[in-house]
């Protein structure tokens, strides 16, 4: 019996219309069948939210993908609402690939979880579905931008390898998202690394400027970063200072890598109080801890 070709969810943060999308989505023409459910409208810097403001109403479009007419879908939300539209009402069947971006501007370090590109694929992930986040670092002034200065030639080659692998390919326990960055001027023979999260941030927000609380002041953000300080091993010091392609593994569990029961003793070790010039614990209430 003929093997089903994979179906991919593709959405991104940008908004439908923008190029990233679509040069990304012409890298896959051929490994599958493609469904686009995409913002209608930009929504960087909305990470993984869902929103009770959105109305989610769908607007389908007819769009040329490697000469062939399909219909597409633009969502009034967030990323992670579009994927939650398209897995639950537009797919036909479980996709088997979430890709999201590509973006305007890297997503690196602390501030990944702001991303709207990131969001996406968090939610495909808490779906079942394993995630290709992807985003090309661009000059600060493209980021909210469809310029077509961007060259995403490379970032799409990328993808589409990597792609390919999450479909192909068991992966490993805790790995359900693969951040991938590439990097100003990569080629498709550019070398990749693969990388941890940086600790750091890279991107800081900037006060309003304005005259009165009441009036309008949207919050900023500026570069403000020296990537050869961070962990030699992180996406920030591999992209930003080595100009290497970035693969960073991405787990859904956000638990702190640290041992449970020995950070339970140091709780438990503080609730103590002063009586009568001596130390006195506080009997502790019984916590069950996994594995303990």
């Amino acid at each position: 019996m003929e093997t089903e070709r994979p179906l991919i969810l593709f959405t991104n943060d940008d908004g439908i219309a923008s190029p990233g999308l679509w040069a990304v989505v012409e890298a896959f023409h051929e490994v599958g069948d493609l469904l686009v459910v995409a913002p209608k409208t930009q929504q960087s810097g909305t990470g993984r939210s869902l929103p009770i403001t959105s109305e989610g109403r769908i607007h389908a479009e007819e769009r040329s993908i490697h000469g062939k007419t399909v219909t597409v879908y633009a969502v009034e939300g967030t990323p992670a609402q579009a994927v939650q539209h398209g897995v639950l009402e537009l797919a036909e069947r479980l996709p088997s690939l979430v890709v999201s971006g590509i973006n305007y501007g890297e997503n690196t370090g602390n501030g990944v979880t702001i991303s709207g590109t990131v969001g996406a694929c968090l939610e495909g992930a808490s779906l079942g579905i394993p995630s290709l986040a992807v985003s090309q670092q661009t000059r600060h002034d493209l980021h909210l931008t469809y310029s077509n200065d961007v060259d995403f030639s490379a970032a799409a080659q990328f993808a589409l390898k990597f792609g390919k692998w999450l479909l192909s390919s068991d992966r490993p326990d805790d790995v359900d998202v693969l951040k991938l960055d590439v990097p100003l001027g990569a080629t498709p023979e550019t070398p990749w690394k693969m990388t941890r999260l940086s600790r750091r941030r890279v991107y800081w927000p900037t006060r309003p400027e304005r005259v009165a609380l009441s009036d309008v002041g949207r919050m900023g953000y500026h570069l403000d970063s020296d990537p050869s300080q961070a962990e030699p091993d992180s996406d920030v010091y591999v992209l930003m200072h080595e100009g290497l392609v970035s693969l960073t593994p991405m787990s859904l569990d956000m638990t702190s890598r640290t041992d449970l029961y020995r950070l339970r003793q140091i709780i438990v070790g503080d609730e103590t109080y002063q009586s009568g010039g001596k130390k006195k614990a506080v009997k502790p209430a019984k916590v069950k801890v996994a594995g303990r």
